[in-house]
């Protein structure tokens, strides 16, 4: 038994079922031991709720024990399990119970995976770990996608995930798609929030260093300024082939210069989210110029 798992008394009924109902889903499962349905109903919901100890307790009932408060659910018959909300019951279930009706009930009330990613998306961003962020975020809008959703809010994380890493076509095509009785403040605030994102991406500084480039292709300092400027504005990908042009072309003449490339091509990709296939591509890329 896991610690998400009470066992109802009279002493602690008021407390759980009344108080504690009002915080969360209180799932109460009643048993004997000499049914043993209740008992394998009981631990298939342990273990089926032992993950979702934010939104579920698992409170049992022994009806040996405490035939009173079988009572007052008025319970005829085991295994018997009553979901239980702001002290009045939700839902239930009665008789024994295969595995898939057991999560055909539980998938009815607790949250999908997809939920759960996006409150770890949420979180992740509150507290500027854009890699975690984007690592949740994604798995979140792929379970959606195989499910045939399309679940405005994951993808307006997703968007802001998207900006912040400098993915500004990936999130202009998103927000694109998103209808207009899902445009709140929210999306309001996303759209404003490319828009300046675009802006610095092009910034007079950014141009001035595009120009210079343009006069002189081979210029190590210019490519590494411009290389710089990109990375802080996320054109992340303009800027890694930048970098990876000098490295690869670069005469043996300037091995300092392409040293100090080469150096600042590796923060890139260390700054870049895991399985970002941006990375793994440069990774590969550089592997083929040491072998």
């Amino acid at each position: 038994m896991n610690s998400n798992i009470i066992d109802i008394t009279l002493d602690n009924f008021q407390q759980v079922i009344v108080e504690q109902s009002k915080e969360k889903l209180i799932l109460v499962s009643f048993w004997a031991e000499q049914v043993p349905e209740s008992i394998e109903l009981r631990d298939k919901l342990a273990a089926k709720t032992s993950t979702f100890s934010d939104y579920v307790t698992l409170a049992t009932v022994d009806c040996q024990t405490q035939g009173q408060i079988a009572q007052q659910f008025g319970i005829q018959g085991l295994p018997t399990a009553v979901l239980i909300k702001d002290s009045q019951p939700l839902d239930g279930l009665s008789g024994p119970q295969t595995d898939e009706t057991i999560a055909a009930f539980l998938d009815k009330h607790l949250p999908k995976p997809q939920d759960l990613l996006l409150n770890q998306a949420v979180e992740a961003l509150a507290e500027n770990n854009l890699n975690d962020a984007s690592t949740a975020i994604n798995q979140a809008f792929s379970i959606d996608t195989e499910q045939g959703g399309d679940r405005a809010d994951i993808k307006l994380v997703l968007i802001d995930v998207y900006i912040q890493l400098g993915k500004t076509n990936e999130a202009q095509d998103l927000l694109n798609s998103i209808k207009m009785v899902d445009q709140d403040a929210y999306y309001k605030s996303l759209v404003a929030k490319l828009e300046l994102a675009s802006q610095a991406a092009n910034s007079p500084e950014i141009q001035a260093l595009e120009v210079k480039l343009q006069e002189n292709a081979q210029d190590a300092n210019v490519i590494q300024q411009l290389a710089a400027q990109y990375n802080q504005v996320n054109r992340n990908e303009e800027a890694l082939a930048l970098l990876f042009r000098h490295v690869q072309q670069a005469s043996s003449d300037e091995a300092e210069a392409k040293a100090k490339s080469k150096e600042l091509l590796l923060d890139i990709l260390k700054s870049l989210p895991d399985g970002e296939p941006l990375a793994n591509q440069y990774r590969r890329k550089l592997y083929t110029l040491m072998y």
